[in-house]
């Protein structure tokens, strides 16, 4: 272990394609009963136009993540952010990588426990990937290669494809101690969108690492919490969900509790009673919002937590948007013959989709 040492990142202020501030200034967005219906936007009186255009998709989209905050709390604005601060405490040689063990700052006096892992062979800027965690004690530890599953190594796998990749710990795991009740954020999962959004600035920050060329991905928890965060963050131009969301009528036929506790929505229990028709948001318009940037579902066959057929029913309803944007080519999905999990086969997919679109 090497002396801990700071590094000065430059702290980025990113607008965000008009994303930050933008969805959470937006006054009572309409409510849309039919989730899957995409290609329409409803008016103040909540009459419906038909979308046509990319103008009238983003009027759709705005309405998305301004009723996805209404669920997850408000998304804080840019003014909020603090200098990134990165300290490193450990760096250690690996063999193919180099890994570095550190915090940056989200807010004053909070930090993010992450490792950074950097391909030996340097030469040029390269993609980078956020690598995001399942539930699992350890946290960024897994991804990074150090415990859990090999299967989801992937932070591991993808440095040794030539990525720069980051493992932060959501909030309440790995290294990164967390109280809910306490927090400024309605839902953990807002909050897990600001700190990695601010990972993102890292990344960008970073001398090893094309601006241009970050993506994302995680498996479960890391599933949505990537759709999550690329829904909010247009920097993210590639992303990858394993085994992470189906649509809420199909959760557990349709019992959200699951998604009800403090890491996650709440609000889904205390305002919305736990039930998918009252929900503001849903996955298909979570994925449309991601559009024209390059997504992959990769949803087992057998999991028993996310209903295969509910994540067919969502690439289905956003396809159309894809389309609006002569984009059909970057929405896709694929579906192992596994349970909750990814095997290898599963990554093979899943890397080759991020090389074609990330990788020259």
């Amino acid at each position: 272990m090497g002396k801990p040492c700071f590094v000065p990142l430059v702290s980025l202020v990113v607008v965000l394609h008009g994303v930050m501030g933008t969805a959470s200034r937006a006054a009572d967005p309409p409510f849309y009963p039919d989730k899957t219906r995409l290609l329409v936007v409803r008016d103040a009186q909540g009459k419906e136009h038909p979308v046509r255009s990319a103008e009238e998709w983003s009027k759709r989209r705005a309405h998305i993540l301004a009723n996805m905050q209404r669920v997850m709390g408000p998304l804080p604005d840019a003014s909020h952010k603090v200098p990134l601060a990165v300290t490193i405490t450990e760096t250690v040689d690996c063999g193919s990588h180099v890994r570095k063990k550190l915090t940056y700052a989200v807010a004053r006096g909070e930090r993010v426990p992450a490792y950074l892992l950097l391909p030996k062979d340097r030469k040029g800027k390269r993609p980078a990937i956020l690598c995001l965690h399942q539930t699992v004690g350890i946290g960024k530890g897994e991804p990074a290669g150090l415990g859990g599953r090999a299967n989801l190594h992937y932070a591991v796998h993808l440095v040794n494809r030539g990525y720069v990749t980051l493992a932060p710990d959501y909030p309440s795991f790995g290294d990164y101690p967390y109280d809910f009740a306490r927090s400024s954020f309605k839902s953990g999962s807002m909050k897990a969108i600001w700190n990695n959004m601010r990972a993102v600035d890292l990344l960008q920050a970073l001398p090893e690492v094309d601006p241009e060329r970050i993506g994302c991905m995680g498996h479960s928890l890391g599933g949505h919490n990537t759709l999550f965060t690329a829904a909010f963050d247009t920097r993210l131009k590639a992303c990858v969900s394993n085994a992470g969301f189906t649509s809420f009528p199909r959760y557990y036929n349709g019992n959200l509790k699951g998604w009800t506790s403090a890491r996650y929505m709440p609000l889904i229990a205390s305002v919305y009673e736990s039930k998918p028709e009252k929900m503001p948001f849903d996955f298909p318009e979570v994925i449309a919002a991601l559009a024209p940037r390059a997504f992959l579902a990769s949803a087992p066959v057998e999991d028993d937590n996310f209903d295969l057929t509910g994540v067919k029913d969502c690439i289905r309803a956003a396809q159309p948007v894809y389309e609006l944007f002569g984009a059909k080519e970057k929405l896709s999905a694929n579906y192992p013959n596994c349970k909750h999990d990814f095997p290898p086969e599963a990554r093979k997919v899943a890397y080759d989709w991020l090389d074609r679109w990330l990788k020259p």
